[in-house]
């Protein structure tokens, strides 16, 4: 790949979140900082994904940094987390497989209909857990931060 294949990829995924965004009827004053958060967890994802670590993997953790983001964006504009981490997560959507398990499907190939229901189904799997575990990090960072000022 090279650094302008990279940086159309970077782009295209900035103009989709804003473009999911736009469609979810997201405040104006959102837009922006969600396609930057949709940015730095699909950043997260393929770069684990381009070190070997996986689709899962890196489903997960661009998943745990899109939960933690959203929550400082949504304190630092005073908006619904929400907001921010659902158009985030557009570019992690396992749209390509589940687009070939309904092919593969359609043709009457199940073992390799199957085979993309599987990876639906645990990178899907992946992205709610990440969520689950941003939920404990910022939990978890809230803490700490209350311990600190305590001192």
């Amino acid at each position: 790949m090279t650094v302008i294949e990279f940086v159309i990829e970077v782009i295209g995924t900035y103009v989709a979140t804003i473009a999911f965004g736009v469609l979810l009827n997201i405040p104006r004053r959102a837009l922006n900082m969600g396609g930057l958060i949709g940015i730095l967890g699909y950043l997260v994802y393929r770069f684990i994904v381009l070190w070997g670590g996986g689709y899962v993997i890196g489903n997960l953790l661009g998943a745990v940094v899109i939960g933690v983001a959203s929550l400082q964006a949504a304190r630092w504009k005073k908006m619904p987390m929400i907001l921010f981490n659902i158009p985030a997560l557009v570019p992690l959507v396992p749209g390509g497989q589940a687009y070939e398990m309904i092919k593969n499907f359609a043709l009457g190939q199940n073992n390799q209909a199957l085979v993309f229901l599987l990876q639906v189904v645990m990178i899907s799997g992946a992205i709610a857990f990440g969520f689950l575990l941003s939920e404990l990090v910022n939990r978890l960072r809230q803490r700490v931060w209350r311990q600190h000022k305590r001192f």
